[in-house]
């Protein structure tokens, strides 16, 4: 079990489904000892319904989430070298993080979590996509910093 990071920065594709559940579950499961924050490659969408939904059934509230890029995140002042961690969780955030380290010294880690758009054809069927990808975040969570409910 690892020490959690000071802050980490979880990254997707738009910052509207899978980076965004991964931040409000940290939050929620880890409390506020590190700073969590979300970015995505691209930045033209809103968070997602189906996300906002899947993590209120665990008591995460997402519906407040506004999506931001890299590009936004420096425009905005973030530092991306102050983060201790960042963790994509698609293959192009991945590449895009990477390439930040030409720049920054950042812990870059790849946790493969399913896009869940575009699965399913009923509402319930892309809720279960949905659930599918937020489960998969809860598990990756918990092996890498334990089960916050057995603390």
């Amino acid at each position: 079990m690892k020490d959690l990071p000071q802050s980490i920065l979880f990254c997707c594709d738009y910052n509207a489904v899978r980076s965004p559940m991964a931040e409000g579950i940290m939050k929620q499961f880890y409390g506020t000892g590190t700073y969590v924050q979300s970015a995505g490659v691209r930045n033209d969408m809103e968070i997602d319904g189906f996300s906002i939904a899947v993590c209120k059934e665990i008591g995460v509230e997402l519906s407040r989430h506004r999506s931001r890029s890299f590009d936004e995140m420096e425009k905005w002042g973030d530092d991306l070298s102050s983060f201790d961690l960042v963790v994509a969780l698609s293959p192009a955030s991945q590449r895009r993080a990477l390439e930040l380290t030409r720049f920054y010294h950042l812990d870059v880690e790849y946790w493969p979590i399913i896009d869940p758009t575009g699965l399913g054809e009923t509402r319930e069927a892309k809720l279960n996509s949905y659930r599918q990808s937020r489960d998969q975040i809860i598990q990756r969570l918990t092996e890498h910093w334990g089960d916050p409910r057995e603390t």
